[in-house]
Protein backbone atom coordinates (compact mmCIF):
# COMPACT_ATOMS: atom_id res chain seq x y z
CA UNK A 1 0.00 0.00 0.00
CA UNK A 2 3.07 2.27 0.70
CA UNK A 3 4.27 1.67 -2.74
CA UNK A 4 0.79 2.82 -4.24
CA UNK A 5 0.31 5.53 -2.19
CA UNK A 6 3.65 6.79 -3.55
CA UNK A 7 3.26 6.07 -6.69
CA UNK A 8 -0.53 7.63 -6.56
CA UNK A 9 0.85 11.35 -5.77
CA UNK A 10 3.46 11.02 -8.97
CA UNK A 11 2.75 13.48 -11.97
CA UNK A 12 -0.13 11.54 -14.36
CA UNK A 13 2.58 10.65 -17.47
CA UNK A 14 5.28 9.26 -14.99
CA UNK A 15 2.55 7.45 -13.09
CA UNK A 16 1.08 6.14 -16.14
CA UNK A 17 4.61 4.56 -17.40
CA UNK A 18 5.19 3.13 -13.42
CA UNK A 19 1.93 1.64 -14.30
CA UNK A 20 2.76 -0.38 -17.12
CA UNK A 21 6.41 -0.88 -16.23
CA UNK A 22 5.05 -2.39 -13.22
CA UNK A 23 2.07 -4.62 -14.89
CA UNK A 24 4.48 -5.86 -17.53
CA UNK A 25 7.04 -6.61 -15.31
CA UNK A 26 5.17 -9.07 -13.28
CA UNK A 27 3.50 -10.65 -16.26
CA UNK A 28 6.43 -11.27 -17.86
CA UNK A 29 8.42 -12.97 -15.06
CA UNK A 30 4.85 -14.92 -14.37
CA UNK A 31 4.75 -16.00 -18.56
CA UNK A 32 8.58 -17.63 -18.03
CA UNK A 33 7.45 -19.33 -15.37
CA UNK A 34 4.70 -20.56 -16.97
CA UNK A 35 6.37 -21.74 -19.91
CA UNK A 36 9.88 -22.82 -18.67
CA UNK A 37 9.03 -23.87 -14.77
CA UNK A 38 5.68 -25.12 -14.93
CA UNK A 39 6.03 -26.76 -19.08
CA UNK A 40 2.82 -24.85 -19.75
CA UNK A 41 0.71 -23.25 -22.59
CA UNK A 42 -2.93 -22.80 -21.60
CA UNK A 43 -5.73 -20.41 -19.88
CA UNK A 44 -3.28 -18.75 -17.45
CA UNK A 45 -0.99 -17.52 -20.12
CA UNK A 46 -3.70 -16.89 -22.76
CA UNK A 47 -6.35 -16.00 -20.86
CA UNK A 48 -5.61 -14.52 -17.17
CA UNK A 49 -2.64 -12.62 -18.18
CA UNK A 50 -3.69 -10.54 -20.63
CA UNK A 51 -6.93 -9.86 -18.48
CA UNK A 52 -3.97 -9.29 -15.48
CA UNK A 53 -2.34 -6.65 -18.34
CA UNK A 54 -5.47 -5.06 -18.53
CA UNK A 55 -6.19 -4.96 -15.10
CA UNK A 56 -3.06 -4.06 -13.31
CA UNK A 57 -2.14 -0.93 -14.68
CA UNK A 58 -5.33 0.58 -14.44
CA UNK A 59 -5.65 -0.26 -10.99
CA UNK A 60 -1.99 1.26 -9.92
CA UNK A 61 -2.73 4.33 -12.30
CA UNK A 62 -6.17 5.59 -10.93
CA UNK A 63 -5.41 4.74 -7.10
CA UNK A 64 -6.79 7.63 -5.02
CA UNK A 65 -6.67 9.28 -8.89
CA UNK A 66 -9.91 9.65 -11.29
CA UNK A 67 -9.64 8.43 -14.27
CA UNK A 68 -11.58 8.40 -17.75
CA UNK A 69 -12.27 4.89 -19.10
CA UNK A 70 -10.94 5.94 -22.62
CA UNK A 71 -7.44 6.09 -19.92
CA UNK A 72 -8.24 3.05 -18.89
CA UNK A 73 -8.19 1.37 -22.48
CA UNK A 74 -5.06 2.77 -23.70
CA UNK A 75 -3.02 1.40 -20.61
CA UNK A 76 -4.20 -2.34 -20.72
CA UNK A 77 -3.63 -2.02 -24.49
CA UNK A 78 -0.14 0.16 -23.98
CA UNK A 79 0.71 -2.65 -21.53
CA UNK A 80 0.35 -5.73 -23.67
CA UNK A 81 2.01 -3.96 -26.80
CA UNK A 82 5.24 -4.18 -24.58
CA UNK A 83 4.57 -7.28 -22.96
CA UNK A 84 4.78 -8.55 -26.61
CA UNK A 85 7.51 -6.63 -27.66
CA UNK A 86 9.09 -8.22 -24.97
CA UNK A 87 8.33 -11.78 -25.74
CA UNK A 88 10.11 -10.61 -29.61
CA UNK A 89 12.78 -8.87 -28.11
CA UNK A 90 13.94 -11.44 -25.27
CA UNK A 91 13.65 -14.30 -28.13
CA UNK A 92 10.29 -15.61 -25.99
CA UNK A 93 8.03 -16.03 -29.03
CA UNK A 94 7.63 -15.75 -32.19
CA UNK A 95 5.93 -13.07 -34.82
CA UNK A 96 3.44 -15.81 -36.02
CA UNK A 97 2.39 -16.92 -32.34
CA UNK A 98 1.67 -14.20 -31.47
CA UNK A 99 -0.52 -12.75 -34.14
CA UNK A 100 -2.23 -16.12 -33.38
CA UNK A 101 -2.90 -14.80 -29.81
CA UNK A 102 -3.77 -11.48 -30.53
CA UNK A 103 -6.99 -11.72 -30.90
CA UNK A 104 -7.82 -13.78 -27.38
CA UNK A 105 -5.59 -11.52 -25.83
CA UNK A 106 -6.80 -7.84 -27.08
CA UNK A 107 -10.44 -9.15 -26.01
CA UNK A 108 -9.47 -10.63 -22.30
CA UNK A 109 -7.00 -7.05 -22.18
CA UNK A 110 -10.13 -4.78 -23.09
CA UNK A 111 -12.18 -6.75 -20.63
CA UNK A 112 -9.81 -6.23 -17.55
CA UNK A 113 -9.61 -2.90 -17.77
CA UNK A 114 -12.56 -2.46 -18.17
CA UNK A 115 -13.42 -3.83 -14.74
CA UNK A 116 -10.42 -2.26 -13.03
CA UNK A 117 -12.09 1.05 -14.33
CA UNK A 118 -15.16 0.03 -12.57
CA UNK A 119 -13.57 -0.79 -9.69
CA UNK A 120 -10.91 2.54 -9.60
CA UNK A 121 -14.16 4.54 -10.08
CA UNK A 122 -15.91 3.23 -7.12
CA UNK A 123 -13.06 3.92 -4.70
CA UNK A 124 -13.77 1.22 -2.83
CA UNK A 125 -9.94 -0.08 -2.24
CA UNK A 126 -10.17 -3.94 -3.85
CA UNK A 127 -8.20 -2.87 -6.66
CA UNK A 128 -4.79 -4.23 -5.09
CA UNK A 129 -6.17 -7.21 -3.37
CA UNK A 130 -7.36 -8.17 -7.10
CA UNK A 131 -3.78 -7.75 -8.47
CA UNK A 132 -2.63 -10.28 -5.52
CA UNK A 133 -4.98 -12.53 -6.22
CA UNK A 134 -4.48 -12.71 -9.79
CA UNK A 135 -0.81 -13.10 -9.76
CA UNK A 136 -1.14 -16.37 -7.22
CA UNK A 137 -3.67 -17.42 -9.72
CA UNK A 138 -1.86 -17.56 -13.08
CA UNK A 139 0.53 -20.23 -11.88
CA UNK A 140 -1.75 -21.74 -10.05
CA UNK A 141 -3.95 -22.15 -13.11
CA UNK A 142 -1.40 -23.12 -14.83
CA UNK A 143 -0.21 -26.30 -12.22
CA UNK A 144 -3.73 -27.52 -12.74
CA UNK A 145 -3.73 -26.98 -16.35
CA UNK A 146 -0.30 -29.34 -16.48
CA UNK A 147 -2.46 -32.15 -15.11
CA UNK A 148 -5.34 -32.23 -17.59
CA UNK A 149 -4.97 -34.23 -20.77
CA UNK A 150 -5.94 -32.69 -23.92
CA UNK A 151 -8.46 -34.93 -26.40
CA UNK A 152 -7.63 -36.64 -29.60
CA UNK A 153 -8.76 -34.50 -32.31
CA UNK A 154 -9.40 -35.71 -36.08
CA UNK A 155 -9.35 -33.69 -39.20
CA UNK A 156 -11.01 -34.91 -42.54
CA UNK A 157 -10.76 -33.31 -45.89
CA UNK A 158 -11.99 -35.10 -49.35
CA UNK A 159 -11.58 -34.56 -53.21
CA UNK A 160 -12.95 -36.52 -56.36
CA UNK A 161 -9.95 -37.66 -58.99
CA UNK A 162 -11.14 -38.34 -61.98
CA UNK A 163 -8.88 -41.62 -62.11
CA UNK A 164 -9.62 -44.87 -60.93
CA UNK A 165 -8.70 -46.30 -57.22
CA UNK A 166 -5.70 -47.80 -58.47
CA UNK A 167 -4.11 -44.82 -60.10
CA UNK A 168 -4.77 -43.34 -57.27
CA UNK A 169 -3.20 -45.51 -55.14
CA UNK A 170 0.30 -45.32 -56.26
CA UNK A 171 0.45 -41.42 -55.44
CA UNK A 172 -0.89 -41.75 -52.41
CA UNK A 173 1.67 -44.19 -50.56
CA UNK A 174 4.34 -41.64 -52.41
CA UNK A 175 4.64 -38.60 -54.49
CA UNK A 176 7.09 -36.39 -56.02
CA UNK A 177 8.19 -33.06 -55.39
CA UNK A 178 5.60 -30.16 -54.95
CA UNK A 179 5.57 -26.61 -56.42
CA UNK A 180 6.12 -23.84 -54.20
CA UNK A 181 2.81 -22.74 -51.73
CA UNK A 182 1.20 -19.58 -52.77
CA UNK A 183 -1.14 -19.57 -50.00
CA UNK A 184 -0.18 -17.06 -47.32
CA UNK A 185 -0.01 -19.18 -44.25
CA UNK A 186 2.67 -20.95 -45.44
CA UNK A 187 5.09 -18.36 -46.31
CA UNK A 188 4.66 -17.47 -42.45
CA UNK A 189 6.72 -20.08 -41.58
CA UNK A 190 4.04 -22.87 -40.96
CA UNK A 191 5.91 -26.01 -41.96
CA UNK A 192 4.32 -27.62 -45.45
CA UNK A 193 5.02 -30.93 -47.16
CA UNK A 194 7.21 -30.97 -50.16
CA UNK A 195 7.28 -34.94 -51.07
CA UNK A 196 6.77 -38.42 -49.39
CA UNK A 197 8.59 -41.06 -50.28
CA UNK A 198 7.88 -44.91 -49.16
CA UNK A 199 10.15 -47.99 -48.11
CA UNK A 200 8.87 -51.96 -48.22
CA UNK A 201 5.01 -52.57 -49.02
CA UNK A 202 2.42 -53.53 -46.85
CA UNK A 203 1.64 -53.94 -43.04
CA UNK A 204 5.13 -52.49 -41.63
CA UNK A 205 6.49 -50.53 -44.49
CA UNK A 206 7.55 -46.89 -43.34
CA UNK A 207 6.19 -43.77 -45.17
CA UNK A 208 8.23 -40.63 -45.11
CA UNK A 209 6.47 -37.63 -45.46
CA UNK A 210 8.75 -34.62 -46.29
CA UNK A 211 8.13 -30.80 -44.89
CA UNK A 212 10.22 -28.37 -45.20
CA UNK A 213 11.37 -28.48 -41.16
CA UNK A 214 11.90 -32.34 -41.51
CA UNK A 215 9.99 -35.58 -42.13
CA UNK A 216 7.29 -37.42 -40.75
CA UNK A 217 8.15 -41.11 -39.91
CA UNK A 218 5.05 -43.07 -40.10
CA UNK A 219 5.03 -46.88 -39.92
CA UNK A 220 2.22 -48.39 -42.32
CA UNK A 221 -0.57 -50.07 -39.71
CA UNK A 222 -3.23 -50.73 -42.82
CA UNK A 223 -2.76 -51.51 -46.40
CA UNK A 224 -5.85 -52.47 -48.25
CA UNK A 225 -4.71 -51.81 -51.59
CA UNK A 226 -6.22 -50.03 -53.49
CA UNK A 227 -9.07 -48.62 -50.51
CA UNK A 228 -7.07 -47.94 -46.96
CA UNK A 229 -3.94 -46.86 -46.15
CA UNK A 230 -3.53 -46.51 -42.23
CA UNK A 231 -0.43 -45.04 -40.56
CA UNK A 232 0.43 -44.50 -36.96
CA UNK A 233 3.43 -41.11 -36.60
CA UNK A 234 6.80 -42.29 -34.92
CA UNK A 235 8.60 -39.29 -35.18
CA UNK A 236 7.76 -35.58 -35.91
CA UNK A 237 9.51 -32.59 -37.05
CA UNK A 238 8.57 -29.12 -35.79
CA UNK A 239 5.61 -27.67 -36.92
CA UNK A 240 6.73 -24.66 -38.01
CA UNK A 241 9.93 -22.21 -37.87
CA UNK A 242 9.22 -18.79 -35.88
CA UNK A 243 9.38 -15.17 -37.85
CA UNK A 244 11.85 -13.41 -35.16
CA UNK A 245 14.98 -11.49 -34.73
CA UNK A 246 16.32 -14.64 -33.48
CA UNK A 247 16.80 -17.86 -34.32
CA UNK A 248 13.54 -18.41 -32.03
CA UNK A 249 13.43 -22.49 -30.57
CA UNK A 250 10.52 -21.83 -28.32
CA UNK A 251 9.44 -24.78 -26.30
CA UNK A 252 5.63 -25.20 -28.05
CA UNK A 253 8.12 -26.34 -31.04
CA UNK A 254 8.34 -29.04 -29.55
CA UNK A 255 5.78 -32.15 -28.04
CA UNK A 256 2.56 -29.84 -27.80
CA UNK A 257 0.76 -30.42 -31.27
CA UNK A 258 1.43 -34.04 -31.59
CA UNK A 259 0.43 -36.35 -34.58
CA UNK A 260 -0.58 -39.54 -33.86
CA UNK A 261 -2.12 -41.32 -36.86
CA UNK A 262 -3.01 -40.87 -40.28
CA UNK A 263 -5.51 -42.23 -42.86
CA UNK A 264 -5.80 -41.94 -46.57
CA UNK A 265 -9.40 -43.59 -47.47
CA UNK A 266 -9.91 -43.99 -51.61
CA UNK A 267 -13.60 -44.62 -52.51
CA UNK A 268 -14.55 -45.56 -56.20
CA UNK A 269 -17.62 -43.59 -57.40
CA UNK A 270 -20.26 -44.73 -59.90
CA UNK A 271 -19.01 -42.28 -62.61
CA UNK A 272 -15.39 -44.27 -62.30
CA UNK A 273 -13.70 -41.73 -60.63
CA UNK A 274 -12.02 -42.02 -57.00
CA UNK A 275 -13.14 -40.00 -53.77
CA UNK A 276 -9.78 -39.60 -52.01
CA UNK A 277 -10.43 -38.83 -47.71
CA UNK A 278 -7.44 -37.77 -46.13
CA UNK A 279 -8.09 -37.86 -42.42
CA UNK A 280 -5.26 -36.40 -39.49
CA UNK A 281 -5.09 -37.23 -35.69
CA UNK A 282 -3.77 -35.03 -33.41
CA UNK A 283 -3.27 -33.96 -29.75
CA UNK A 284 -2.95 -30.05 -29.08
CA UNK A 285 -1.31 -29.44 -25.85
CA UNK A 286 -1.83 -25.60 -26.24
CA UNK A 287 -4.72 -24.55 -24.55
CA UNK A 288 -7.70 -22.80 -24.04
CA UNK A 289 -8.26 -25.89 -26.90
CA UNK A 290 -11.26 -23.90 -28.11
CA UNK A 291 -9.36 -21.50 -29.55
CA UNK A 292 -6.40 -22.87 -30.86
CA UNK A 293 -8.10 -25.60 -32.37
CA UNK A 294 -9.60 -23.28 -34.48
CA UNK A 295 -6.13 -22.55 -35.80
CA UNK A 296 -4.71 -26.25 -35.72
CA UNK A 297 -7.92 -27.66 -37.47
CA UNK A 298 -7.95 -24.56 -40.47
CA UNK A 299 -3.85 -25.32 -41.09
CA UNK A 300 -4.33 -28.93 -41.32
CA UNK A 301 -7.26 -28.74 -43.68
CA UNK A 302 -4.63 -26.55 -45.65
CA UNK A 303 -1.89 -29.37 -45.11
CA UNK A 304 -4.57 -31.96 -46.50
CA UNK A 305 -5.28 -29.50 -49.92
CA UNK A 306 -1.85 -29.41 -50.45
CA UNK A 307 -1.54 -32.72 -50.79
CA UNK A 308 -4.61 -33.95 -52.22
CA UNK A 309 -4.62 -31.40 -54.90
CA UNK A 310 -1.24 -33.12 -55.59
CA UNK A 311 -2.35 -36.36 -55.54
CA UNK A 312 -5.08 -35.24 -58.12
CA UNK A 313 -2.92 -33.41 -60.56
CA UNK A 314 -0.53 -36.10 -60.49
CA UNK A 315 -2.80 -38.51 -60.95
CA UNK A 316 -5.09 -37.29 -63.46
CA UNK A 317 -1.87 -36.01 -65.10
CA UNK A 318 -0.62 -39.84 -65.23
CA UNK A 319 -4.32 -40.91 -67.20
CA UNK A 320 -4.15 -37.94 -69.68
CA UNK A 321 -0.46 -39.48 -70.38
CA UNK A 322 -1.32 -43.09 -70.57
CA UNK A 323 -4.15 -42.30 -72.99
CA UNK A 324 -2.07 -40.09 -75.00
CA UNK A 325 1.06 -43.04 -75.21
CA UNK A 326 -1.96 -45.73 -75.87
CA UNK A 327 -3.49 -43.59 -79.21
CA UNK A 328 -0.10 -43.02 -80.82
CA UNK A 329 0.03 -46.51 -80.36
CA UNK A 330 -2.88 -47.39 -82.24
Amino acid sequence: MRLLNKISQLPNKKRQWISISISVFIAGLLTLWGIYGIGEYGVAIFIITPFFLGICPVIIYGYKNNMELIKSRELGFVSLTFFMLCLLIFAIEGVICIAMALPIGLFFTWLGSLLAFHIVKKKNGNGPTLIVVLTLIIPGFSFIENRVDSKLNSVTTSIEIKASPETVWKNVIEFPQLKKPTEFIFKTGIAYPINAKIKGTGVGAIRYCNFTTGSFVEPITKWEEPRLLTFDVEEQPAPMKEMSFWDINAPHLHDYFVSKKGQFKLVKLKNGNTKLIGTTWYYNEIKPNFYWNIWSDNIIHKIHERVLNHIKLTSEKGISKDTQDKNLTQ
